[in-house]
């Protein structure tokens, strides 16, 4: 009696092969040819066909390509890379949506932008192993001999779009921002919570680079950030307001009536508020670390502490923290927004004044800002903001505020995300401040809902404020504490009785 050898697998009667090769037997129906993992090599139409299917597909689904084709190890690390990346993207635009706070609080911390960074770039090399593989098993010498060039381009062009783009965005959006956070914000201390429902913050312009022995700051300001609404109100402090009280601490201590000149053969400083650099640090053996000893560990200087002090004095609000913005750097921020729309209300000269008293401006001018609407670059906005030798120091004042909206109105998400290489370039040289990191995710979402907001301003000049900035007494100082509390506390509305 004989006995019959059992069947082979893959043969009639056979086990079956199992569901990759019934799958590829279902890709070889769907294409109406042979199954795509062993194509019948001699045909150069089936061979084409395939080399179709595994580009687009590696495109569309890296790793799907390998699936069908090619080894099923690689395809399980791209299809699961793959899936991870979609349901990373899904998991942040439901975060956006539920809770834009959690998100903005990741998108400012560092460690989090480097994770992210390197598995954005981990992906795109996986995208460029995969693409190489998926031209392997396309057999280009096998296509048709029109078809191997466009095959092979569009792998390249798929490569191009799909790992360029994830490169893209690890290494133009989130590296600059990554850098940009670590270079601005490098104080770590926990951040102070608001005062009387506002974030306040002392914003201090300067220009060291015009020839100046020493460095004195130009535009004074304190911003008041509701911490509710995300309502902004700017308070402009003239740079020579003379005799300002200071807030308890060393400058109190040193100046209990007011700040005060001194003058000497060798080193002295004016009462204005401004020469607080000369009193506080250029005038001083220790530069000012005897006042302030724990400045620098705080990101600050002694010369900022003490005009902190000052404008809380003047206001009567607490103001923890400080933005300081250099001139030039103001300039670049203005470029890499594209522009700041003005409209200018005079003609103003471009230029470093008149060599004399008396001489015209159309003698020195380097250029001129005409009146009217205007797009201004970088330069015309910094000469807008810097411009004193025909008009007073509370129009320049003024001009100052209308600068600081109009880049609040230009730095809207759209544009700052087209431009954001440049922004965060410029930032690094614009900004420094004591701002901690831990901060930022408060002050993220108020800055979005700021920009539905109207700004507020009151500049203390004798026409804004009634104070008469020479010779101010201390009636006239306490009218301004007033005013900054009426500003920000606006009584609310009595409701009118029907009838």
């Amino acid at each position: 009696m004989s006995v019959s050898a059992p069947p082979r697998p893959g043969m009639p009667g056979g086990a079956p092969r199992g569901p990759s090769s019934q799958g590829a037997r279902q890709a070889g129906v769907i294409l109406g040819d042979q199954p795509l993992r062993r194509p019948d090599t001699r045909s150069p139409q089936v061979m084409t066909r395939r080399a179709w299917w595994l580009v687009v597909l590696n495109f569309l689904l890296p790793g799907a390509a390998q699936s069908l084709a090619g080894s099923r190890r690689l395809a399980r690390v791209g299809l699961t890379a793959t899936l991870v990346m979609w349901l990373l993207v899904i998991a942040g635009i439901g975060v956006t949506i539920v809770s834009p706070g959690l998100l903005t609080s990741l998108m400012t911390n560092g460690f989090f932008l480097l994770l992210v960074q390197i598995v954005l770039l981990a992906y795109a090399v996986l995208w460029v192993v995969l693409t190489i593989d998926t031209l392997r098993l396309v057999r280009l010498v096998k296509l048709k001999p029109k078809a191997r060039p466009l095959v092979a381009l569009l792998a390249i062009v798929g490569l191009v779009i799909g790992g360029g783009g994830v490169t893209y965005a690890a290494q133009q959006l989130i590296a600059p921002a990554r850098e940009a956070l670590a270079s601005i914000f490098t104080n770590n201390d926990p951040p102070v919570p608001p005062s009387n429902g506002y974030y306040n913050f002392l914003l201090l312009g300067a220009d060291s680079g015009l020839g100046r022995d020493s460095m004195r700051f130009d535009s004074i300001s304190v911003v008041s950030v509701n911490a509710e609404t995300g309502g902004v109100h700017i308070t402009g402090i003239p740079r020579d307001l003379a005799y300002v009280p200071f807030a308890d601490g060393p400058m109190h201590d040193l100046y209990p009536d007011g700040f005060e000149g001194h003058y000497s053969e060798t080193c002295g400083w004016g009462p204005g508020i401004n020469q607080l650099m000369n009193a506080v640090e250029i005038c001083q053996d220790d530069g000012g670390t005897g006042l302030y000893p724990d400045a620098a560990a705080h990101s600050s200087t002694p010369a900022i502490e003490a005009t902190k002090s000052a404008a809380e004095g003047i206001l009567g609000i607490e103001i923890p923290y400080y933005v300081f913005v250099d001139m030039k750097g103001f300039a670049d921020i203005v470029d890499a927004l594209g522009g700041v729309d003005i409209t200018v209300q005079e003609r103003l000269p471009e230029g470093g004044g008149p060599s004399y008293e008396g001489e015209p401006a159309e003698d020195w001018a380097i250029g001129w800002i005409e009146a009217g609407p205007q797009h201004m670059d970088g330069d015309t906005a910094q000469w807008y903001a810097r411009s004193r030798y025909t008009t007073s120091d509370w129009d320049r004042m003024r001009r100052q505020r209308e600068l600081q909206q109009a880049i609040l109105a230009q730095a809207n998400p759209a544009n700052v995300l087209l431009r954001f290489q440049q922004v965060a370039a410029a930032g690094e040289d614009l900004v420094q401040t004591d701002i901690p990191n831990g901060l930022l995710s408060f002050l993220v979402p108020l800055a979005a809902k700021a920009k539905e907001l109207p700004v507020q301003t009151l500049e203390l000049t004798p026409e804004g404020a009634g104070i008469d900035t020479d010779e101010p007494t201390a009636d006239e100082y306490a009218h301004v504490r007033d005013l900054v509390q009426q500003n920000l506390y606006p009584p609310s509305p009595t409701p009118t009785p029907e009838g």
